[in-house]
């Protein structure tokens, strides 16, 4: 049976609104413009600790790009709430460990699917060792990314560590369109790939194809002419 992730988180804040305590909320994050939506969203209701961890993400300077990107949109926006920034370790051997074996899985298979549970398990992690009433991931905003498949990771480290996972689909509810508005708002660094150097690869690849298929209508086009 196929679940609806937002309707589960909506039952979830009908809830929350009930008690007087906030409670605190471990959001890993991918990026800036992912997380701006998520933070405008979810800090009406939640204390919010965004856990920049993202190991995957090549080269270094790349890396340190979206962190300060990050660091620049919460000190800029307006929270009901708040929210601190908290990085983590950037251990890229950590990925690559983890993606031996799986450099030509397509995107969107099992490598990623790995990666997935490589970030939300130390996420998942740090909410238990600091007392958080739960934890999740910005990741299931972007269209290209398996929200069932995140949710089901997070719900299976949730049991593990021993720290609820919220539920969602932060795609919904035209949430990717309006991480696009905020993006342009605050003027912030959108990147044209995933993070890691098979992602990058791809776009490269998928760029190049483009440019082939507009070479050649163009060519046909002038031919008619």
């Amino acid at each position: 049976m196929n679940r609806n992730y937002q309707k589960e988180l909506d039952r979830l804040i009908e809830n929350i609104k009930k008690e007087e305590k906030v409670p605190r909320l471990f959001l890993h994050s991918c990026c800036a413009p992912c997380s701006s939506y998520v933070l405008e969203y979810l800090s009406e209701y939640f204390e919010i600790t965004v856990f920049f961890y993202n190991p995957n993400i090549s080269p270094e300077e790349e890396y340190r790009k979206r962190v300060r990107e990050l660091r620049r949109m919460t000190e800029e926006m307006n929270f009901r709430y708040p929210v601190r920034v908290l990085e983590g370790a950037y251990r890229p051997e950590e990925f690559y460990q983890m993606a031996r074996g799986l450099e030509e899985v397509p995107e969107g298979g099992e490598r990623c699917f790995r990666c997935y549970r490589l970030r939300l398990g130390e996420a998942a992690k740090l909410a238990k060792e600091g007392g958080y009433d739960y934890f999740t991931t910005t990741l299931s905003i972007s269209p290209l990314k398996n929200a069932p498949k995140l949710n089901e990771i997070g719900e299976e480290l949730g049991e593990i560590y021993g720290v609820s996972h919220l539920p969602s689909d932060f795609k919904k509810r035209d949430g990717y369109k309006r991480s696009v508005q905020l993006s342009a708002e605050y003027g912030l660094y959108r990147q044209d790939y995933c993070g890691c150097v098979f992602s990058k690869k791809e776009q490269e690849r998928r760029k190049k194809e483009r440019e082939r298929q507009e070479a050649s209508l163009n060519f046909g086009r002038s031919v008619v002419h």
